[in-house]
């Protein structure tokens, strides 16, 4: 399973307990970095003879026999260039168990240089363990500094000041299978853009080849998948679950509304979706991987997953924009810094993040070197590059490439504005489940009052996480 994946499944069975992605803020956040310096030598690289220990996690396990090599080999390249910096890597997998995470919090124990979720920020905040690393970042320290999408940087932000990096990056698109667009007479290089399209689209596959038990869409209903969805289609046709300022709930709209209606008379009226909707993380996915639907809105990662567990050919698989194509719902990972680093621990973090992580050619960008590990080349993923990086890396990557890149094109291609996941997220989603379920397994759903009671409980609880 992809480390998202994992996240979504681990978030759903813990969000009654511990607050995990989108912690609520407090009003005891401690923005001192913790690390003195001056902004003069911070915003220096890392001196090559500077001797210096850092600890870093999201090794690897042995089990990922390829990543692991690829891992070491990358601090041993990254030790000719300082060879006095000293990595110790701690095999985690997955990278980031919630439960775990926030006990390593709450007792200062996770690692010089650690793994987080963009949704993580708040927690950390609150925790105080955060290092502000602004003025260590700039274009000397992080040479790709300008290619970084600054939405996706904005969300490592806080009151202005720069927390983390990301590592990798997804935003919401649909996921299609090709075979079955070609097998029902859909041109499988146009995927549907509207939920209009969608709905058409998926009415032809379900009357063409609904005797072979295909569908032409899928959506959930529950395990705060249901929620998840409908605030990434919600995103689409423009709308933001909550408001900027994370005070209230803004779903309520006529799109909102459309969008529903359009899933519910998919459902009962045309009957081009299953008659059980996904109930939790994964249902989605086994469908497409195993032929039965023709799409569904979801990640790119979940195209390898879909390879690798059902035995799905990447040659029938393709993504398209978010329907509706507004904004897209994004999410992905970063390494933070420890408040108690040192100022040269920091530098040295910064330094392997970006060998590692955001240096094109180098450490996750080395393709020709993930295809000879026989690892996929060509997906999607990490998707934080803008402008000229994009398009180098997009070259790099298609030079290298073990699947169809033209799969993803209509999705690559398209700039969708993108937007982080709302305050209380795993809480916001176990409500709008309420939603979803109730217009995939009832017929005659009251959306109007689904989403007024929705609304309700959603402003409850961002009042009391205030």
């Amino acid at each position: 399973m992809s480390r998202i994946g994992y996240r979504r499944l681990v978030a759903v069975a813990l969000v009654a307990g511990i607050g995990l992605t989108g912690a609520a803020c407090s009003s005891s956040k401690n923005d001192d970095s913790g690390s003195k310096t001056s902004s003069a030598s911070a915003g220096t690289p890392l001196d090559p003879k500077t001797k210096v220990t850092i600890s870093v996690d999201c090794e690897p396990p042995t089990t990922k026999k390829a990543e692991r090599k690829e891992w070491i080999d990358d601090v041993a390249a990254f030790n000719k260039i300082y060879p006095n910096v000293t990595v110790k890597s701690k095999d985690a997998f997955p990278c980031e168990d919630p439960a775990k995470f926030t006990a390593q919090l709450q007792a200062g124990t996770q690692t010089d240089t650690f793994y987080t979720y963009y949704t993580d920020l708040e927690q950390v905040l609150d925790a105080g363990q955060a290092a502000d690393i602004s003025d260590y970042v700039n274009a000397k320290t992080i040479p790709n500094l300008a290619g970084i999408d600054p939405s996706v940087l904005d969300v490592l932000k806080d009151g202005g000041k720069l927390y983390g990096l990301p590592t990798a990056n997804y935003k919401m698109g649909l996921i299609y299978n090709r075979k079955i667009f070609q097998e029902a007479g859909l041109d499988p290089n146009s995927p549907p853009t509207t939920w209009d399209e969608v709905r058409q689209d998926a009415k032809v596959i379900s009357d063409k080849l609904g005797s072979k038990g295909i569908t032409g869409y899928m959506d959930n209903s529950g395990g705060n998948q249901g929620g998840w969805h409908l605030v990434s289609e919600m995103n689409g046709v423009g709308v933001h679950a909550v408001s900027d300022d994370g005070t209230k709930a803004t779903f309520d709209t006529p799109e909102t509304k459309q969008v529903l209606q359009t899933l519910h008379d998919m459902r009962w009226t045309d009957k081009s979706m299953p008659a059980n909707p996904g109930v939790q993380w994964g249902d989605v996915q086994k469908a497409m991987g195993t032929g039965k639907i023709g799409m569904y809105v979801g990640a790119p990662d979940d195209v390898t997953l879909e390879v690798q567990q059902y035995h799905a050919d990447y040659k029938d698989l393709g993504m398209g924009p978010i329907p509706g194509g507004k904004i897209a719902l994004m999410g992905g990972n970063d390494y933070m810094f420890k408040k108690s680093d040192s100022p040269d621990q920091i530098k040295a973090g910064i330094a392997w993040i970006n060998f590692k992580y955001l240096t094109l050619g180098k450490g996750q960008f080395n393709y020709p070197r993930t295809k000879a590990d026989g690892l996929p080349v060509g997906l999607p993923e990490p998707f934080f590059f803008t402008g000229a990086a994009k398009d180098q890396d997009n070259t790099l990557k298609a030079a290298s490439a073990t699947i169809p890149v033209d799969n993803f094109k209509a999705y690559t291609g398209v700039d969708t504005p993108v937007l982080a996941e709302p305050p209380n997220a795993q809480k916001v989603y176990t409500v709008l489940d309420t939603v979803m379920s109730g217009v995939l397994t009832n017929k005659g759903a009251d959306i109007d009052k689904l989403l007024k009671t929705a609304t309700d409980q959603v402003n409850q609880l961002l009042a009391a996480s205030s």
